[in-house]
């Protein structure tokens, strides 16, 4: 008995710190905080998205979010990824202001958009979207939600509903916040068919929506040719500032369109080019654009997705 207590005295300090390591692998991992917001025009806060893919971690805060404060009330646009992202952005209003949300304003059906709809719906805000929007995101709603256990994990996606926005535009809105307009634009096919922009008379500030794109590369769902076709139209409005989709909380206008549109001239340029050589879907889609990639974050990601879907919708011209 005396030999075997020697023993583990002896050898307790390595049990221990094995135990430790043990006890360490098993906990789950720590999620990252979600991103806090910032005030980038008088009245204007924005939440700049982490440049990732959704994750249990990152609680689908990918997706840049913002506010405007009127006289009277307040203006959400998008709303998160998550139940939690919508939540933070819920208590980063309260902490600026105890004006009521009376919109929330989605810029399309994507889930880093729209997945924390519920939580503003619950606090009494009238959801506004394009159009497209119901029929679009109605159609993706059990997809999505199945898409999203694998990629919030099940505790978090079950407390997800899909909510769809109660008012649609069809062309453009005015809003009033309260000595404060805002318009919302809906937009023909370009980045899906769903996009609409929301632009700030008072700072000169677009909420573009995923129409455009920084650092994150863009994501194609709805048309490139409609895209492209857009750019002189966003170009020309007079804003003086964006707030992307995703990337910084805020870019000079209309610079910031400049990266994007080099990126969706490449895609197609390449495409078009293999398309006219025979070269097949599989090959073409493995080099187009690749003299942007250094250019992106997850372009390996996203790549590949859209010169497949650019591919299937250039052969056809």
């Amino acid at each position: 008995m005396t030999l075997v207590l020697s023993r583990l005295i002896r050898h307790f300090p390595r049990l221990l710190a094995a135990s430790a390591i043990g006890l360490v692998a098993a906990l789950p991992a720590i999620a990252e905080p979600i991103p806090a917001y910032e005030e980038v025009a008088a009245g204007i806060h924005v939440r700049t998205g982490l440049v990732e893919e959704t994750s249990p971690d990152n609680h689908g805060a990918i997706a840049n979010l913002g506010f405007i404060v009127g006289a009277d009330s307040v203006a959400m646009i998008d709303s998160g990824g998550s139940v939690a992202d919508a939540e933070a952005a819920a208590a980063a209003i309260r902490a600026v202001t105890d004006k009521p949300v009376r919109y929330l304003i989605n810029t399309h059906m994507h889930p880093d958009h729209v997945f924390g709809n519920q939580v503003f719906k619950a606090q009494g805000a009238t959801i506004i979207g394009h159009e497209k929007l119901p029929a679009a995101l109605g159609a993706r709603a059990e997809h999505y939600k199945l898409s999203m256990r694998d990629q919030l994990g099940p505790a978090a996606a079950g407390s997800v509903t899909v909510t769809l926005p109660d008012e649609t535009v069809t062309q453009t809105r005015s809003l009033d916040l309260g000595g404060r307009e805002i318009e919302l634009r809906a937009w023909p096919t370009a980045h899906t068919d769903n996009d609409l922009t929301v632009f700030d008379e008072q700072t000169g500030t677009l909420f573009a929506g995923d129409l455009v794109f920084l650092a994150h590369v863009p994501v194609i769902d709805g048309s490139i040719k409609g895209w492209l076709a857009r750019i002189a139209e966003l170009r020309a409005l007079p804003a003086e500032r964006v707030v992307p989709g995703h990337g910084p909380a805020s870019a000079p206008w209309p610079q910031a369109l400049e990266p994007q549109t080099a990126y969706l001239e490449a895609l197609a340029a390449d495409l078009r080019a293999a398309i006219a050589a025979g070269v097949p879907l599989a090959q073409a889609t493995e080099s187009a654009a690749a003299g942007q990639a250094g250019q992106w974050q997850l372009f390996d990601a996203f790549n590949g997705r859209n010169a497949t879907a650019a591919f299937a919708e250039l052969e056809w011209e």
